[in-house]
């Protein structure tokens, strides 16, 4: 039915989110303000460039739960060594080569010792969060200091009444389509996720593409923790121990990023922030607890990989359940 109508999970989503965002400017009276407005697109731009960060993965049939851990700890180690005097270029690279690092790890992991990607990214992330905490960072809460102002624009700063912060969401965006589409490793990453062994037969280096795409993820989490940081001027490495990464999966899920690998794209990461992004900025104006956030959102999630689970079957077997 939904083929004969012409719907896809992307447009569904698109919809829904048109209709909720209608149904909060009627019923909220401050969500149509412009600073609610400004809030909403600053907060929605990080959830979408890490959510590009896992399409990337996702796509490639992985997954990646060190994604926001990668993303706080490099951030906070970066201003961290700002505060104790090294010049800012030199403390930003270093954090970015940490992002690197973490994902060459992890890809590795996965890719040549071939542990599954969610026990993988599970520890790394675990690894990661308790590393920096114990040899790189002093405090839970990292401040950004005096010398790193210069950067406070990317989080804070707006263009032509576009906040940067969005500016940079759209050309996180443009680049992922670029690379899916036109760049061969980024289709080889699209045929890995369809079948990894017929991509093997083809003469796909599936391994080192593995590797490559969770690299990615990792340079991806530091553009998006750079933004969070500049944002609020400050770096709490404890949002690696929240839920926050599920927000993430949620986004690509939602959008209509198929758990089993090979389909989706951009667009697809787009319609799952727009939805989430006014969900969440509507139950925030609702005063609605965090708790019972986390439930609402849960259970979405869980729709949405039972929806995903339908739609998109990982194997002929599967695909058959329904004639049990």
């Amino acid at each position: 039915m939904l083929r004969a109508a012409n719907l896809t999970q992307e447009r569904i989503v698109l919809v829904l989110a048109l209709v909720l965002t209608a149904a909060f400017a009627i019923s909220l009276p401050g969500f149509l303000t412009s600073q609610n407005l400004l809030a909403l697109l600053r907060s929605v731009s990080v959830l979408g460039v890490l959510g590009i960060a896992m399409a990337l993965v996702v796509i490639g049939r992985g997954i990646d739960l060190s994604l926001v851990a990668v993303m706080a700890v490099s951030l906070a180690w970066t201003l961290n060594l700002v505060t104790g005097g090294m010049p800012l270029g030199i403390a930003l690279l270093l954090g970015l080569g940490f992002c690197l690092l973490s994902g060459l790890i992890t890809g590795f992991l996965i890719a040549y010792v071939e542990i599954p990607a969610i026990f993988a990214t599970l520890a790394m992330g675990t690894f990661i969060y308790g590393f920096g905490r114990y040899f790189l960072i002093t405090l839970d809460v990292v401040y950004l200091p005096d010398a790193a102002r210069s950067i406070v624009w990317i989080g804070s700063g707006s263009f032509m009444g576009i906040p940067v912060p969005v500016l940079v969401f759209g050309g996180v965006c443009l680049l992922g389509a670029l690379f899916l589409r036109y760049v061969k490793s980024g289709r080889f990453i699209r045929a890995i996720g369809d079948n990894p062994l017929a991509a093997r037969i083809t003469g796909i280096p599936v391994r080192p593409v593995i590797v490559m795409q969770y690299a990615l993820s990792g340079l991806i989490g530091f553009v998006a923790g750079l933004v969070t940081a500049t944002s609020v001027a400050s770096m709490n490495i404890r949002v690696a121990n929240s839920t926050f990464v599920y927000d993430v999966i949620l986004v690509v899920v939602l959008g209509g990023i198929g758990l089993s690998g090979g389909k989706g794209g951009v667009r697809n990461v787009i319609v799952g922030t727009l939805l989430i992004g006014v969900l969440i900025n509507g139950m925030t104006i609702m005063d609605i607890q965090y708790t019972v956030q986390n439930v609402i959102k849960s259970l979405i999630l869980l729709a949405a990989i039972v929806a995903d689970t339908i739609i998109n079957p990982r194997d002929e077997q599967t695909a058959q359940q329904g004639d049990i």
